[in-house]
């Protein structure tokens, strides 16, 4: 093996090593942030008593993926040009019960002070042309390295069952017929999309429908529990509770 050789093994080695490590970084943002999510998840199941999120989905894209962006995109081919211009290497999908929970847990999330909103796109409040309806958000957080903090870049996407379900057949329905889908298809898919929009409207109505009536219910058995004539608390004292002795 000559000189030449040596050297370009180990430029190799050395490439592979720091491809291996910026890598590495955004799983460690993916791990960070489903335990952020987690967290949130259950204070807002002891909040309000019931869990907003039906699913969580992650996933890194491979680095054949990734290169084929960068490749269709015309980026330069360094680590610094891929990590500033390809955001979505890490990615979350989280499918929520209502359109309520979709902003109040992206406002939970962007309240994290180690997190910080870089790009904020609503596409349930301005659907995509095709009917596609998610929210979109571009983090950045922090991430500790042994030598080093890296602000890495992430992609979360908020949407309701109705939407996840629409948009995960819509892609089967393009990446099967691998060609431009004819005209009356396009239509009947955003006709979809619009009923979709149409159900999870309907569902809002109901859940909100139903906080009220449990508010109310928890405001007669507040009330039950206080008399009303010297407004002191209608609870039994505790020796009363007691059995009696003979």
């Amino acid at each position: 093996m000559d000189l030449e050789q040596v050297i370009d093994l180990k430029e190799l080695r050395a490439l592979k090593f720091e491809l291996t490590r910026f890598m590495m970084a955004y799983k460690f943002a993916l791990d960070e942030m489903n335990t952020k999510i987690n967290i949130l998840k259950e204070e807002f199941n002891y909040m309000h008593d019931y869990n907003p999120i039906e699913h969580v989905k992650s996933r890194l894209k491979s680095p054949e993926s990734l290169l084929k962006k960068v490749h269709r995109k015309g980026y330069e081919f360094t680590l610094a040009s891929i990590k500033e211009n390809v955001r979505d290497i890490a990615g979350i999908r989280i499918t929520c019960s209502f359109i309520s929970d979709i902003y109040e847990l992206a406002e939970m999330i962007a309240k994290q002070k180690d997190v910080k909103v870089v790009e904020y796109k609503d596409y349930i409040k301005k659907p995509k042309p095709n009917g596609y309806q998610s929210l979109h958000l571009i983090l950045q957080i922090p991430i500790f390295m042994s030598d080093r903090e890296e602000l890495t870049y992430l992609e979360v996407q908020i949407r309701t069952i109705a939407m996840d379900f629409w948009a995960s057949l819509e892609h089967k329905i393009y990446y099967k017929y691998n060609k431009e889908i004819p005209g009356h298809m396009t239509a009947e898919l955003k006709e979809a999309a619009v009923m979709a929009a149409q159900l999870d409207q309907k569902m809002e109505r109901l859940h909100n429908e139903i906080i009220e009536i449990k508010q109310a219910n928890e405001k007669t058995q507040d009330c039950m529990l206080i008399d009303s004539k010297n407004s002191s608390w209608n609870i039994p004292l505790l020796e009363n509770l007691l059995p009696k002795k003979d």
